[in-house]
């Protein structure tokens, strides 16, 4: 069964939830969590448009607002009782769903919990979905757990 499992994380509900059924899959399986949060190249495209940061203050406040999402995410993992370790990623080469499938290749895991707002048509498009390309691409099984909102 999954001895390894990854998941990314990015302090959203939707990502939570996906860390929350991680949890429940690792008390099963005794396996172990890696927290993976990546600063990509659009969020930092957006910040810089969006806020008029300049480059180097933009990739501070990501690299603390990584570090702060993987630092309570594994809290919520411990505090459960289960091994838990997490990576930040500057990645401004590659997208988050190239870099978590890097990730998975590389820690070898066994599976990826994912949250996901499973938007669909034009939503879905414009948007794009870090989720489906995992999905597609991934070395191994992909669990997408849907948000709040998408599963009622």
């Amino acid at each position: 069964m999954y001895q390894r499992i990854l998941v990314p994380v990015d302090g959203s509900p939707t990502a939570d939830r996906g860390l929350q059924e991680a949890i429940r899959l690792a008390r099963l399986t005794h396996a172990d969590l890696r927290l993976i949060h990546v600063i990509d190249e659009l969020s930092f495209a957006l910040g810089i448009d969006s806020y008029g940061y300049y480059a180097g203050e933009l990739l501070d406040l990501l690299r603390k607002n990584g570090e702060d999402v993987l630092r309570k995410a594994t809290e919520t993992v411990r505090a459960q009782g289960i091994a838990v370790d997490s990576v930040l990623y500057e990645n401004l080469e590659k997208t988050v769903a190239q870099r978590v499938i890097a990730e998975a290749e590389l820690w070898k895991a066994d599976l990826i919990v994912i949250g996901t707002h499973g938007r669909r048509g034009v939503r879905r498009l414009v948007l794009g979905s870090s989720a489906e390309t995992i999905l597609r691409s991934a070395p191994v099984p992909v669990l997408l757990v849907r948000s709040a909102d998408d599963a009622a």
